[in-house]
This record gives C-alpha cells, sequence and structure tokens, in this order.
C-alpha cells in the first residue's frame, strides 16, 4: 500500500515536516508494511523555504542583509537538493516582524535585504530563484530591492533615491545599466495567491498598506508615489506594471520584479507542488493525508490542501485523499464535490489552545492511526 503524506505546517505548532513525522507515525501504528512517502509542503508564504528544503533534502544558506528600517540582521534561505534552485521568503529580510508599533512606517521601510538575499543566492550558482511574497513590512514597490541588484533609481539631480515608498514621489529617471549581469541567466518564480494592482482602490498602499502602519493620509501619499513610479518605468523600462495581477504584492514588491527581472508569477501551492515533484511521487498511490491547522471552504481557493489533492488526482485519480485539521469548519462539505474523500479534526476534546499547540504532533499522530485502522479494515474485506 502507496501513502502519499504531503501537509502544510500547522501554524503556530506543527512546521510541515513534523505534521508529516506525525502523520506518518500514525500510519504505521497500525499498517507497518505500508510505503509511505512524506513530501512537507506549503503555499509559497511563512514556512516554504523549510518545506521545500525538507522536501528536496536541501540545506539552509545565511545572509547578512539589510532589514526594513535599515539595520543589519542574519536571514536565512534555502538551497534545494538539485544545487541549482534557491528559495527565498522575503519576509525573512523585509519582513513584517522587524517592526512594532513603534517603528513600523512604510514611508520609509525597504526591500533592500531581499535584494540582497538574491545577490547571495547568486553568488551560490543557482539558475532558478523562488521568492515567497507575502508577510512585508514594506511598501516601497521593490525600489530597494532593485537598487540592491545595482538599479540606480535617481531624482531630477541625479542623486540616488533614499529608501522607502514615499521617495518614489520624486523619481526623475531609472539606470538598469549596472543591474547584476547573472540575472540574465536565472529564472525568477513569484509566489504568491495576491492578485491586487500595484496602484489604485485595490492597490497595495490601498488593501495592505494600513496593517503595516499607514494612516489615510501616509496611504494617499503611497499610491501617489507608486503610481508615479509606474510612470516612470514605463518611459525608462517599458514595462506598463500599474495594474498586472499581483503586482500589488508584499508592497509592491511583485511590481519590483515585474519591472526590472523576467520574473513570473505563479500561485505558490502549484510552485511547491512542482518543486517537490509532488505528482510524479504520487503516481501509484492508494491513499494521500494531508492537512493544515485550519480547512474551510476557502480551502479550496489556493491553499495547500487543494492543491496537494489536485496533483495527487491528477497522477493517481482513484487514490483517495483524507486532510486532517486542527479546526475544522461546518462548510466543508463543499470541498467533497472538489476531490477531497474525508476530512478530521485532530481535537480529541474541548481543550485550551495552550493544550492544542503543545499537543498538536501526538493528536496528528492519533488521528491518523484511527484513520488508517478504518484504510486497514476496509482493505481486509475487499
Amino acid at each position: 500500500m502507496k501513502i502519499i503524506i504531503a501537509p502544510d505546517s500547522f501554524k503556530g505548532s506543527l512546521t510541515a515536516r513534523e505534521a508529516a513525522n506525525a502523520i506518518e507515525e500514525g500510519i504505521l501504528r497500525v499498517i507497518p508494511d505500508a510505503q509511505c512517502v512524506t513530501v512537507p509542503m506549503a503555499d509559497g508564504g511563512e514556512g516554504t523555504v523549510r518545506s521545500l528544503v525538507d522536501a528536496t533534502h536541501g540545506d539552509f544558506a545565511v545572509a547578512r542583509v539589510t532589514n526594513p528600517l535599515g539595520q543589519k540582521v542574519d536571514a536565512v534561505y534555502g538551497i534545494l537538493g538539485d544545487g541549482e534552485t534557491a528559495v527565498i521568503e522575503m519576509a525573512a529580510a523585509s519582513g513584517i516582524q522587524f517592526v512594532d508599533d513603534e517603528t513600523k512606517n512604510p514611508l520609509i521601510t525597504t526591500t533592500y535585504g531581499t535584494g540582497e538575499l538574491i545577490l547571495d543566492a547568486l553568488d551560490h550558482g543557482v539558475k532558478h530563484i523562488i521568492v515567497g511574497l507575502g508577510g512585508s513590512a514594506t511598501n516601497d514597490a521593490g525600489a530597494g530591492m532593485a537598487q540592491a541588484l545595482g538599479v540606480h533609481l535617481v531624482d531630477s539631480f541625479g542623486t540616488d533615491l533614499p529608501f522607502g515608498g514615499a521617495a518614489l514621489a520624486n523619481l526623475a529617471s531609472i539606470d538598469t545599466s549596472q543591474i547584476d549581469p547573472r540575472l540574465a541567466d536565472v529564472d525568477i518564480t513569484l509566489a504568491s495567491d495576491v492578485t491586487n494592482p500595484l496602484v489604485g482602490e485595490q492597490g497595495a498602499s490601498a488593501v495592505f498598506g494600513p496593517q503595516k502602519g499607514a494612516t489615510p493620509s501616509m496611504v494617499l501619499t503611497l499610491d501617489a508615489a507608486l503610481t508615479h513610479f509606474t510612470e516612470v518605468v514605463k518611459v525608462s523600462c517599458d514595462r506598463d506594471i500599474a495594474q498586472l495581477p499581483g503586482a500589488g504584492a508584499a508592497g509592491g514588491l511583485g511590481a519590483g520584479f515585474l519591472a526590472f527581472t523576467h520574473a513570473q508569477m505563479k500561485p505558490g501551492v502549484s510552485i511547491v507542488t512542482q518543486a517537490t515533484g509532488l505528482e510524479e511521487k504520487a503516481k501509484g498511490c492508494d491513499y494521500c493525508f494531508t492537512g493544515e491547522g485550519g480547512i474551510d471552504s476557502q480551502t479550496r481557493f489556493g491553499k495547500t490542501p487543494m492543491g496537494v489533492v489536485q496533483a495527487v488526482k491528477s497522477a493517481s485519480p482513484d487514490c483517495k485523499t483524507i486532510a486532517l485539521a486542527g479546526q475544522v469548519s461546518r462548510d466543508v462539505q463543499q470541498l467533497y464535490s472538489v476531490g477531497f474523500d474525508a476530512i478530521f479534526g485532530i481535537l480529541p476534546r474541548t481543550m485550551s489552545v495552550k493544550d492544542a499547540i503543545s499537543q498538536a504532533y501526538e493528536n496528528v499522530a492519533n488521528t491518523a492511526e484511527n484513520v488508517a485502522r478504518i484504510i486497514s479494515w476496509n482493505e481486509s474485506v475487499k
């Protein structure tokens, strides 16, 4: 019996690898001869680096970079098992965790550190870079990232702009002649499920700016600055990025990549399923276990378990797909029509959040064991 085990993390309690190990442990208690193939998963957001490194037997790299406030920090990214693919979470260098209520200020925060991570990956000789967009403290349209890569954003006096989205209001011209030439030989894939454009009512500043500390007046300032940025990009780079779907991701970092590199944007979970080779590994499987912290009707819109189910069913249409979750919504019945065969909550009783987190591994393993008992009985009566 072949069983694919491909969960996302159970946020706040288990990494995707730990969740996969717990599921495998529970299954093997009952079906010790099962061929379990573990593939830790993610959707392009938090945990993607660890999941892909674990799934491909890769390694981690550490670089000294600039955080959103201009301070030096150590940031971790991954080199996958093929030795040619780097996976970077922009939040590792430019994330919201680097600011607090007193220091968050999207007028001045920068993505410069994300660009430095890319440079470090290039130093490792990679040919493909996956960048997870999300969790940013920035709203600079990727200007800082571009500056780190060698792009000169200058004002009317020929002076390089300072960090931050507000400074883009003074942008006069863009010089890309000194951008790192190695980028021409590297494929960049942007992992994001955000489809917001860069500017306007649904743009980066209006929708995500307030989460990063932007007041209503700051939102207007930032949106105007980013709009001006798009106009200069159109003249200097012949690229119209203002309304591209996903350009507003991570404070407009998506726009910066689309303006200055040949990056392509894809849904996060599809990138992860491809990078892990999930579909190939799922060929001939009988059962699939997936899951994450919470499952509801929205799971079908690009969440990890949905991506897993689609990939597995594509490879093995008769495979039975089972999802485990810490919290299962009442509306999950909608998921049974899109490929899920069964969904189980892992909590054995009502318990505090603290206990649910501390006992997560045990609860996942025990639930997997109970499901495996049903599977074992079902197989015995066939």
